[in-house]
């Protein structure tokens, strides 16, 4: 079985050597993504709120060109700048992942993310 990449203008394209997700046996791992608005290339870092609204909508985006979906995230590792921020980003997240399913998750903080932007999320996702 090969692996199959995975690329769509309705999320940024990588700002490196990377690919937006790739799928492979049944799997579909999806990059880090921040807050870019694919069609004007622009980061969104208004608030915590919007911002991770908005890497959620990108990763919704990549799992929707993928043949996958939210309910179908098996694992996301969201990394942070700030920790205080979590309980913002939460409610967020929340709109997003209903507890009915919810993947597992680890969220950190970290000194620095690409771009100086706040969050970023990846996730790794079944292709149902």
């Amino acid at each position: 079985m090969s692996k199959q990449i995975i690329n769509t203008p309705a999320a940024p394209m990588p700002i490196g050597p990377y690919n937006q997700a790739v799928a492979f046996n049944g799997l579909l791992y999806v990059s880090g993504q921040i807050a870019i608005e694919p069609s004007s290339g622009e980061l969104v870092l208004d608030d915590i709120e919007r911002e991770t609204r908005q890497v959620l909508n990108n990763v919704k985006a990549i799992l929707d060109a993928a043949g996958s979906s939210l309910k179908h995230v098996l694992k996301a590792t969201v990394f942070v700048r700030d920790i205080n921020q979590f309980s913002r980003i939460n409610v967020v997240y929340g709109e997003f992942f209903e507890p009915s399913f919810a993947p597992a998750r680890e969220l950190v903080q970290v000194v620095e993310l690409p771009k100086f932007v706040n969050i970023e999320i990846s996730v790794v996702a079944s292709l149902a």
